[in-house]
């Protein structure tokens, strides 16, 4: 998918959510458990649930991964599922060298390979420029890059001094010069909205993968003002506060009116600061 098309359907549908398949076999609904693939069945109606008020999907790969054969299965008919017009990432976090990495670009962007073919992959950047560019050999797909988190633990690393500036800004500038805006982006933490103007000074035109809006507490106001760019740059992760909006058999519709919510506020801040 191109930087174009995906600004594209920011733009007609008036929304950068993406929604986070982080299907926990334990936590969906019970009336579920007994069919032949409870994942995708899940996942199946939170995507006809949420399509027409988000841009991307994201299935967090170690869900399915922790289930074996199974799990792989239903990931990959919940990748053949989600409509083309929606960018999907694989959030697996991968960073190795060489033919490793190329072995893990193979699994999420070649089908005939391993039967899935995302358009985007989170890579851990921490092992330098032939930890990625395996990844960026694959033609249209993107690189995810770990740039600031959201987790307590972020501090331990990704702020600590680097000639004077901290590490995650490092990475920005080093990384920035492996791929252009139509190949890679960066995951900003919701929770770091003290750091998007900083951010956006090193990386104006990339987008940013933005997690921790909603069950973890981040703003959704304050990601969009200073974060956002002319062509928006944002894709705004919400994973449990919509999946898990309701436990019941109405589960999909719950999940559909937080997705609403979230797309009615995404529109009023495109018109506010996408410009």
């Amino acid at each position: 998918m191109t930087y174009e098309f995906l600004f594209g359907q920011i733009s007609q549908k008036q929304s950068y959510l993406c929604v986070g398949l982080d299907t926990d076999i334990r936590k969906i609904p019970a009336h579920l458990q007994g069919l032949p693939d409870p994942v995708f069945e899940f996942n199946k109606q939170i995507i006809d649930a949420t399509a027409d008020y988000c841009v991307a999907y994201k299935p967090n790969i170690a869900f399915y991964e922790a289930l074996g054969k199974q799990g792989w299965e239903s990931l990959q008919k919940t990748i053949a599922y989600i409509p083309k017009t929606h960018f999907t990432i694989a959030d697996a976090k991968r960073g190795d060298i060489g033919n490793t990495s190329g072995l893990y670009a193979r699994t999420f962007f070649d089908p005939a390979s391993s039967g899935l073919d995302f358009d985007a992959v989170t890579v851990a950047p921490y092992m330098g420029s032939d930890s990625v560019m395996p990844f960026l050999d694959f033609a249209d797909k993107w690189v995810i890059l770990l740039a600031l988190t959201s987790n307590p633990g972020s501090t331990d690393f990704q702020r600590m001094n680097a000639d004077g500036a901290p590490l995650f800004e490092q990475v920005l500038k080093t990384s920035s010069e492996w791929a252009g805006k139509d190949r890679l982006m960066y995951v900003v933490g919701a929770t770091q909205a003290g750091e998007f103007q900083r951010i956006r000074q090193l990386v104006p035109e990339h987008f940013l993968l933005v997690p921790g809006v909603g069950a973890q507490g981040g703003s959704l106001e304050d990601v969009s003002r200073f974060g956002m760019n002319a062509h928006c740059g944002l894709l705004v992760n919400a994973s449990r506060s919509i999946i898990y909006a309701d436990n019941g058999s109405d589960f999909a519709s719950h999940a559909r009116q937080e997705a609403c919510r979230l797309q009615q506020e995404m529109a009023r801040y495109l018109d506010l600061y996408c410009r």
